[in-house]
């Protein structure tokens, strides 16, 4: 006799530990035991896409990719972002019958793709970035994944400057995870601003995306953003103001995919004001967070949407270095169903740092939102622009890249009850000892922090949160550097890593049996 024996919850654990989803339950077991004797294990697989950086020629990239110390994965792994194939221009009837020109074609394409897979960074071991640089306008955008013990909450960032002409500016973005669902509140198709969403496709198959555009009377109306085609493993920038005519300041991007996942992000540049990426809020919920407003703001605009059949009606609260208030003539927020409604805050923070909270008037009405922040320093020629989504808590762990010896501020915001975290800076891309503290965060209040740079400090740290007691910590991260009298800076905020998933534990180890 035979017997081979199939654990159910071994395979659960891996499809879990890949996808971040599983559940088994014994037959006649309670439908809530498997939630109760879930365990936490690594993830074992992540993705990620970079936009390309930047359409300028005097811009200057730097990527920075890294995964936290820590247990997880198995013990080998990889961690790897390349390039993105090159979209092919339609051919011409004459470069379709040329040979001359059909053979230049196939070399070119040929040449891509093994560029292509060339990585542009690798991270070698936790704990330690690694950093590249790419300059001017022809830098591609990047896909990846990282494996095994390099998956759990690995990150990247592009960060890039620009000193002069439309896009001046310091402009940062994390990479993203591909997903099939995007809402971007504060994009815009005015005369005065140039906005691009970028669709960047990781997978080895084609993906189609709609775009749909939200002012402040509703849908614009476009008839030429539906049924993008996002070629495999590439990336295609399609400019808002060419999918519709009706020129709009403030308005709500929402993109979805018909088939396939990508990453989706928006480069905006703006007259006189300069430029950055707007990243995906938050999904729609009752209650957001937007961490990290810079004391010096000049200006703050709050862009929110109501996706969904009702009008929202929330309060809008500023969470300061000591209390939490109500920004004067600006308590609450009326928002139509489908409509985009803008609200200008001015100089709200005034010298002091600050986080804003959105939630419901009546807590029995929870209409769910998305919502951003437009933040503007300095004054007249001088004006540098940045974005603040909606983001969530920091939760178990939060990581950014890419931060310098003086230029970075950390921002910890405490909606609830007071928590407490720790906040490691690693060793340097070049050379460093890392280093750790822990800050308490009062409930209500916004904390700032400089964070202390890794001693002995070469090249780029990383910056990972932990929530070690108490309430939710929201968090985000300013880069800021002054040229030419000018204060540019960037904002990246530091949701969960999503670097362990709950699996369940089996009740009762079913086996099959063969004779």
């Amino acid at each position: 006799m035979k017997s081979t024996h199939l654990s159910l919850i071994a395979g659960a654990a891996v499809l879990a530990a890949i996808t971040g989803f599983a559940t088994v339950t014994a037959p006649g077991a309670p439908a809530d035991t498997a939630a109760k004797s879930a365990t936490l294990l690594p993830v074992e697989r992540s993705s990620l896409v970079c936009p390309a950086p930047s359409n300028s020629d005097l811009a200057e990239t730097q990527y920075t990719a890294f995964t936290p110390a820590g247990p997880g994965g198995e013990a080998k792994g990889t961690a790897e972002l390349k390039p993105a194939l090159p979209v092919a221009d339609d051919e011409d009837e004459e470069a379709e019958t040329d040979p001359k020109k059909v053979k230049k074609a196939e070399e070119a394409a040929k040449k891509a793709k093994e560029k292509a897979e060339k990585p542009v960074l690798a991270v070698k071991e936790p704990g330690k970035p690694v950093v590249a640089d790419a300059n001017g306008s022809g830098a591609p955008a990047l896909v990846g994944t990282a494996t095994g013990r390099l998956a759990p909450g690995w990150a990247a960032q592009q960060t890039t400057e620009v000193t002069a002409g439309g896009g001046r500016g310091l402009l940062g973005v994390t990479c993203t995870a591909p997903d099939t669902d995007f809402w971007f509140p504060g994009a815009s198709t005015a005369k005065s601003r140039q906005d691009y969403i970028h669709l960047t496709n990781p997978d080895d198959t084609g993906a189609v995306a709609d775009i749909e555009l939200y002012g402040p009377k509703g849908a614009l109306k476009a008839e030429v953003g539906d049924g993008i085609t996002v070629p495999a493993r590439s990336s295609v920038a399609v400019l808002l103001s060419t999918l519709t005519t009706e020129a709009v300041d403030q308005l709500t991007a929402h993109v979805t995919t018909r088939s396939g996942r990508i990453g989706a992000v928006v480069m905006s540049a703006e007259d006189n004001v300069g430029s950055d990426w707007i990243t995906a809020s938050e999904d729609p919920s009752g209650t957001l967070v937007l961490p990290g407003i810079p004391a010096d703001a000049t200006s703050v605009q709050l862009v929110a949407f109501a996706p969904g059949e009702d009008d929202a009606d929330v309060k809008v609260q500023l969470m300061g270095k000591n209390a939490t208030f109500s920004p004067a003539g600006n308590a609450t927020l009326h928002i139509k169903s489908s409509m985009t409604a803008t609200v200008d805050l001015k100089d709200v923070t005034r010298e002091e740092p600050g986080s804003l909270r959105l939630s419901p008037v009546q807590k029995d009405r929870a209409t769910p939102i998305v919502a951003a922040l437009r933040v503007v320093r300095g004054k007249g020629d001088q004006q540098e622009v940045a974005y603040i989504p909606a983001t969530g808590p920091v939760g178990a762990r939060a990581s950014v890249p890419d931060n310098r010896a003086k230029d970075s501020t950390l921002s910890l915001t405490a909606p609830g009850a007071t928590a407490k975290v720790k906040v490691t800076a690693s060793a340097g891309s070049g050379g460093g000892e890392p280093s750790v503290e822990t800050y308490t965060v009062k409930a209500g209040t916004t904390l700032a922090v400089t964070p202390t740079a890794p001693e002995g400090l070469k090249g780029a740290y990383a910056l990972t949160v932990e929530t070690t007691s108490g309430g939710p910590v929201h968090a985000s991260r300013t880069l800021a550097r002054t040229e030419g009298g000018v204060q540019m800076f960037t904002v990246q905020t530091l949701p969960d890593d999503g670097g362990t998933v709950e699996v369940p534990s089996a009740v009762q180890d079913l086996s099959v049996l063969d004779d």
